[in-house]
């Protein structure tokens, strides 16, 4: 197995954050960091102890892997202007698949965290699923090598897999978010704590751990309490587009249980 030599961070946001500190801290040398901003460029190579530049053009050439930590939208761009040709380089996207790379690149994969990240909270990155794929067997080695140091659950899933699972995680993550704002909103309305609310959003959570999400259902949809959702519905004839949501959503678990 290759000796696993020079990483550069080509990004410089939440993602790119996260994995980089797991990489500086399971030992791994990130020599350089990119972004189009000085002030996160900077920013992130201080903490993890290495160069930085905003210019694609001044990457180091001769690195064992660079990866790609951009928006979605600039990953093509990125890969385009950083002459990727005769180098080894994957992104973090749920979404693009790995072809994204074949005009460019000769050898090229994919290394997703299936977690939720935030620039100022810390994560315990030696448990995320890091998803991995890689156009040859050799190279897959490398990054199965590599992704082995940050964490212990590495899975080998194909482009078409990890667009569902991207799918998946955001009913399982972004959208439940959004409701958590919605209950924060309502809350705020009567001055009302939304702490009050976190004990139940924790065992939600947790429950799920041991029993199926469809087994976990409750609420008055699931028991076809129609009173009391025409209840919240009048008491949401403000808002008409989270009365209309309420309502939907009420719908769609109303059929599931059916």
């Amino acid at each position: 197995m290759q000796e696993i030599g020079k990483i550069v961070l080509v990004g410089a946001g939440n993602v790119a954050i996260h994995m980089g500190l797991a990489m500086k801290e399971s030992g791994l040398n990130i020599v350089q960091v990119y972004s189009r901003t000085r002030v996160s460029a900077q920013a992130l190579a201080g903490n993890l102890q290495t160069t930085y530049t905003t210019d694609l053009k001044s990457i180091v050439p001769d690195a064992y892997l660079y990866i790609i930590a951009v928006s979605d939208d600039a990953v093509e761009d990125v890969i385009r202007d950083m002459d990727a040709r005769e180098k080894f380089v994957v992104h973090t996207s749920g979404s693009i698949p790995m072809e994204v790379f074949q005009p460019f690149a000769q050898n090229f994969g994919v290394m997703y965290p299936l977690q939720t990240f935030s620039k100022n909270r810390k994560v315990d990155f030696s448990h995320i699923p890091l998803c991995i794929e890689a156009n040859s067997l050799k190279n897959l080695e490398l990054l199965n090598s590599l992704a082995s140091k940050m964490t212990s659950d590495v899975r080998t899933v194909s482009s078409d897999q990890r667009k569902v699972l991207h799918l998946a995680a955001v009913f399982a993550c972004n959208f439940p978010n959004f409701m958590y704002s919605i209950a924060e909103l309502i809350m705020r309305k009567t001055n009302l704590d939304f702490n009050l609310l976190k004990p139940l959003i924790i065992e939600t959570a947790e429950k799920v751990q041991s029993v199926s999400p469809g087994e976990a259902q409750t609420g008055p949809a699931w028991r076809g309490d129609r009173k009391v959702i025409e209840d919240h519905l009048e008491m949401l004839k403000q808002v008409p587009g989270i009365r209309d949501l309420y309502k939907q959503i009420s719908q769609e678990i109303g059929q599931m249980k059916k």
